[in-house]
C-alpha cells in the first residue's frame, strides 16, 4: 500500500478484490464495444470533409468561450441546420453529452419543480440533479404509469412547480426502447416538459435516423439530446428544443458559459454527419441488416433473445466471472467489454455487445459461436432479457 495516499491506495484494492478496478487497455479486435454504430468515425466521409474544413480555413480550437471569441460560423451554421433536421426551434451544440445533460438538470428545473427520472437514466443526469435546484424522484424502469404516480404523490404532498420528465429513448446498458407514446402523453396531460437523451438512437432510430422522439420534438413541451460521438461519428452533443430553454441555457448554464467552446472543425464535421444521415439511407439500413442478423445469431447459438437495438447485454451477474469471460473473448479477436456496477445495479454485471458499423455478418457470428463455447465451458447461464432491469 502507498505511504503518500493510502486511503486512495485502500480504495483500489478494494476494488480489485471485488473485481471492479478498472483501467485503460488499447484498442484491439473486432469492434463490438464502441458506439459507432453506422461507421461513421472511421469513414471516408468524414475524412474527406475534415481535410476540406480544413482547406477552406476552419480553426482546429475554438480559442475561447462561445460568449466571448468561442463562437465560430460553424457553430452558428450547425445549431440552425440541427434545429431544422430534428424539427425543433433551436439547437445548442455542446462539448459532450455528459455536459449537456449535466447542463440541462443544474440549470432549467428551479426551486420548487419536479424532476421525475427513469431509474436507469444515465449517470450525466443525476450529476446535473444533484448540481440544480428541482427536487428529484425516480420511477421504474419504463413505466409510465409509476411516473403517473408519482407525479400524483408529489402533488398530494403540496408540489405544484414544473415537473420534468427525464428518459432514454435507447437505454446504453440495456439497450431497452422508452415507449415515448405513453411518456409524451403523459408530459402532454401533466403540462410537463419531457427530456429524451437520444444518444444511442441518434442515427438509427426514427425517420432519417432523426431519434425515436421526432414525432414530437417540434413541440415547446419536449428537449431532445442528440450526442455526436456516437451514430454520427465525431463528438458533441446538441440539445434541440424551444428558444426559450436554450436561451436559458445560454444565460445561465454554467457548464455552457464557462467552457471552451467545442473545436469548429468537429462542428463542421457534425454538420457533414447531418447531411449523410439525410442522403445516405444505405448506411442506416446496412447498421439494421447487422442488428437484425446479431439478434438472430444470438438466438440460434446463444439462447438468448427479446433484444430491441444495437446493444445486446449478456447479464452474467457477478463481476469476477464478468470480466474473466469478456478477456477470454478478447483474446480470441473480438472487443467485447465487460460492465460492472456502479454502471449497472449490483448483481448484474454483463458483458455488453454494441454493433457497430464496420462489423461484418460473418465475424457476427463468429462472437457469438465463440461466446456460446465459452459460456458452456465456464458453466455460465446469462440472464433473460427481461430480467436485466
Amino acid at each position: 500500500m502507498s505511504a503518500v495516499f493510502p486511503g486512495h491506495s485502500a480504495g483500489l484494492e478494494d476494488l480489485r478484490e471485488q473485481g471492479r478496478f478498472r483501467q485503460l487497455i488499447p484498442r484491439a479486435g473486432h469492434d463490438f464495444s464502441s458506439n459507432d454504430y453506422l461507421g461513421l468515425a472511421q469513414s471516408q466521409t468524414l475524412k474527406t470533409a475534415a481535410l476540406e474544413a480544413l482547406e477552406r480555413g476552419v480553426p482546429v480550437g475554438a480559442g475561447g468561450s462561445r460568449l466571448l471569441r468561442g463562437n465560430a460560423e460553424e457553430h452558428i451554421a450547425l445549431e440552425a441546420e440541427a434545429a431544422a433536421f430534428f424539427g425543433t426551434e433551436a439547437a445548442l451544440f455542446m462539448g459532450g453529452g455528459f455536459n449537456a445533460n449535466q447542463a440541462i438538470f443544474s440549470t432549467l428545473p428551479q426551486r420548487g419543480d419536479l424532476v421525475l427520472y427513469d431509474a436507469l437514466i444515465h449517470a450525466s443526469t443525476h450529476d446535473g440533479m444533484r448540481l440544480g435546484r428541482g427536487e428529484s424522484r425516480s420511477f421504474i424502469h419504463n413505466s409510465p404509469a409509476d411516473a403517473a404516480a408519482q407525479i400524483a404523490s408529489w402533488r398530494a404532498e403540496g408540489g405544484s412547480g414544473q415537473i420534468w420528465i427525464a428518459v432514454e429513448s435507447v437505454y446504453s446498458m440495456e439497450g431497452t426502447l422508452a415507449p415515448l407514446p405513453e411518456f409524451a402523453a403523459l408530459a402532454k396531460r401533466e403540462a410537463a416538459v419531457l427530456v429524451v437523451d437520444e444518444a444511442h438512437a441518434s442515427g438509427l432510430f426514427g425517420d432519417l435516423g432523426r431519434g425515436l422522439a421526432h414525432d414530437y420534438a417540434q413541440n415547446p413541451w419536449v428537449l431532445t439530446l442528440h450526442t455526436c460521438g456516437k451514430g454520427l461519428g465525431v463528438s458533441g452533443a446538441l440539445i434541440c428544443g424551444a428558444q426559450v430553454l436554450i436561451e436559458f441555457l445560454v444565460n445561465r448554464g454554467r457548464g455552457f458559459i464557462f467552457a471552451t467552446a467545442p473545436s469548429p472543425l468537429n462542428a463542421a464535421l457534425v454538420r457533414v454527419a447531418l447531411r449523410d444521415l439525410a442522403e445516405n439511407a444505405g448506411r442506416r439500413a446496412r447498421a439494421w441488416d447487422l442488428i437484425t442478423h446479431a439478434h438472430s445469431e444470438a438466438t440460434r447459438l446463444c439462447g438468448i433473445s427479446g433484444y430491441q437495438s444495437q446493444i445486446l447485454p449478456v447479464v452474467i451477474g457477478e463481476d469476477k466471472p464478468t470480466m474473466a469471460l469478456a478477456e477470454r473473448i478478447q483474446a480470441q479477436g473480438f472487443d467485447v467489454r465487460g460492465i460492472r456496477p456502479p454502471t449497472v445495479p449490483k448483481g448484474t454485471s454483463r458483458l455488453r455487445i454494441s454493433l457497430t458499423g464496420t462489423l461484418t455478418k460473418p465475424v457476427i457470428t463468429e462472437l457469438f459461436e465463440t461466446l456460446a463455447a465459452e459460456l458452456a465451458q465456464s458453466n455460465l447461464q446469462p440472464y433473460a432479457l427481461d430480467q436485466v432491469a
